[in-house]
């Protein structure tokens, strides 16, 4: 089990894919019309969940998701010179063992799951963004934020035999640390 974001790669992409889908003018002008509620979430007054929703409906409520998912597509690119060569190659190696490796992250799903298809890396669990029946982003997400906590509750829902399995989790950051610990081999990447 891989976090994607600090882990697979060097950074959060996040941020990344904002500037790759608004550039970088539109991207810092929305930075900064997110700034009080960003500010709140860094000083714990606003949880990571709804901060997250903000920034994502900020920029994507109402895009078409069919532009979103093309996006996502060209975006693996981009993520190949932010990638990790360290832990992609860890990646690769479980699964030239025949392990089932499964990517994990907060990250929205299309922007995810090409790079990591492009990896040999077909199991990925991430945040969804919710579509509605236009056809658009409605700006909330579908599931909750795959974030903590519920990278566990993700991994269960797909594998819940717990006691048939032997567990190594790669991850960097806090919210990585319910996984770690809930691992047989949890293992701390440093930057």
């Amino acid at each position: 089990m891989f976090d994607f974001d600090g882990t697979l790669t060097q950074c959060d992409t996040l941020v990344l894919f904002i500037r790759h889908t608004h550039g970088w003018l539109r991207m810092l002008c929305g930075l900064l019309c997110c700034a009080p509620f960003l500010i709140r979430f860094k000083l714990g007054y606003y949880s990571n969940d709804k901060a997250k929703e903000r920034l994502f409906s900020y920029f994507y409520k109402g895009m078409d998701y069919a532009e979103f998912k093309r996006y996502g597509e060209v975006f693996a690119e981009k993520v190949e010179k932010v990638k990790n060569g360290e832990m992609v190659k860890k990646a690769e190696q479980h699964n030239r063992d025949g392990h089932m490796v499964y990517v994990v992250s907060a990250s929205i799903v299309e922007w995810v799951s090409p790079w990591c298809k492009n990896h040999g890396m077909e199991d990925v669990l991430c945040t969804e963004a919710e579509v509605g029946k236009d056809g658009r982003l409605t700006g909330r997400f579908k599931t909750p934020n795959c974030y903590g906590q519920e990278k566990v509750r993700r991994l269960l829902a797909v594998e819940p035999n717990r006691d048939t399995y032997e567990l190594y989790a790669y991850g960097d950051s806090r919210g990585d640390k319910d996984m770690i610990d809930f691992a047989d081999h949890g293992v701390w990447v440093c930057k």
